[in-house]
């Protein structure tokens, strides 16, 4: 995924209101841009983190650009925009960069299912049946740590979707979750206990009734974005 137009470059003054940032852009200017992230970030809101952003020229909207990356205090780059998680795997899929994934005919989008009103990200469509996958955006790193953990904040909608899947799995259904680590320098995934113990019991839990558990990295620049390889799941 290629950033059309360019991002600009500027500075993290402060985050606030969840989805509101102030930055000072490269040419000094002050702005308000929009935030696309419902978690707390951790480790990615540092005050006078360098960060890129697109700039937007619609009238309609509100805020004149949306935050995109941010160097981290370990010198990782990080994309905090979640609403790319879903385009950077859905690219990857028809690429056939996810060989546990391919050779599917179709490709669906937001399909309704399971009880509790749940959304699947994709359905996947094979000769054998149908596949449901789930997509996590992943940005937490800690210190020159090379795993990243999911989640940042309590998450009460993930666990949701873990039940789902487990309930697919339960009825002989394919059922994946897929960590997109949108994060440099990392190998491998785990569950952040420290934060959500409730939501590691629910992945292991998954993954015992048969839900497949995928993490896979993407290589980030302030050019681009792509998903390249795949990384170890730590339980």
């Amino acid at each position: 995924m290629q950033f059309d137009p360019p991002l600009e470059e500027g500075l993290l003054i402060r985050r606030y209101k969840r989805f509101l940032a102030d930055i000072e852009t490269v040419t000094g200017e002050t702005l308000t841009i929009h935030c696309p992230n419902t978690g707390s970030m951790l480790n990615c809101q540092a005050e006078g983190a360098r960060v890129w952003f697109s700039r937007s020229n619609d009238p309609r909207r509100k805020l004149p650009g949306t935050w995109e990356l941010v160097e981290t205090a370990h010198g990782r780059l990080a994309c905090i925009n979640t609403g790319r998680a879903n385009r950077l795997v859905e690219e990857a899929l028809l690429a056939g960069v996810i060989p546990e994934l391919a050779g599917f005919s179709t490709l669906r989008r937001e399909v309704a299912y399971g009880t509790e009103n749940s959304r699947a990200d994709f359905r996947l469509t094979y000769p054998s049946g149908e596949v449901f996958v789930e997509v996590k955006s992943v940005t937490l790193g800690y210190n020159m740590d090379c795993v990243a953990a999911f989640p940042d904040a309590v998450t009460v909608r993930g666990a949701k979707h873990l039940r789902e899947l487990s309930a697919l799995a339960r009825e002989g259904a394919r059922a994946v979750l897929l960590y997109c680590v949108n994060l440099t320098g990392i190998d491998a995934v785990r569950p952040a206990d420290d934060i959500d113990p409730a939501y590691g019991r629910a992945l292991r839990e998954a993954l015992e009734a048969g839900v497949e558990i995928l993490a896979y990295g993407a290589d980030v620049t302030p050019q681009a974005i792509q998903v390249t390889r795949r990384l170890k799941v730590v339980m």
